[in-house]
């Protein structure tokens, strides 16, 4: 063991327990406190004059590098807000839009559009794309409301078989 080794067990047994409690009180963190206990003992293994017993009791110092490490930790903190585990959303529960799935999808679904007939793509393009209801997209398309109906639901049905064909949904 060399004596840097010796200089911070001993630092350690002997203000550790101190510098430990001052940390947790002041983070309520047992995590924060144990990382600024380390921070200070490097602190002071790379200042070893500052520990020079013939100068007096080191304790001091050692505080007062703490309290500058505890003050540091809480700037940086403050500069960049903490986010906690609970607060970041799983794979599978994304709370922000992720525009790469939407992409994919508009691609899938136009390459699935462009497989049904003419009729088809016309009316969904009414009636799901422009918002239209049955009577709006009957006069755009110059049809009987009737005849919107009955080829929304099927272009739905073809439109349902050519995702599935494609290996998209259910």
């Amino acid at each position: 063991m060399t004596s840097e080794e010796d200089l911070i067990r001993l630092l350690h047994e002997r203000h550790g327990a101190v510098l430990w409690a001052v940390a947790l009180r002041t983070t309520s963190d047992p995590g924060r406190a144990q990382d600024a206990v380390q921070e200070t003992l490097l602190r002071a293994w790379r200042h070893p004059d500052a520990l020079d017993e013939s100068r007096g009791d080191p304790r001091p110092w050692l505080l007062r590098t703490l309290r500058n490490v505890l003050i540091d930790d809480w700037r940086a903190r403050s500069a960049r807000p903490e986010v906690l585990y609970d607060d970041v959303p799983e794979a599978g529960d994304r709370t922000v839009a992720d525009h790469a799935d939407a992409a994919a999808q508009t691609w899938v679904v136009a390459a699935a559009l462009a497989r049904l007939t003419p009729e088809h793509r016309a009316v969904l393009g009414e009636c799901y794309y422009r918002g239209r209801t049955v009577g709006e997209a009957a006069a755009a398309l110059g049809i009987p409301p009737g005849t919107v109906k009955s080829r929304t639901h099927y272009a739905l049905r073809a439109l349902r078989l050519v995702l599935e064909e494609m290996g998209v949904g259910s």
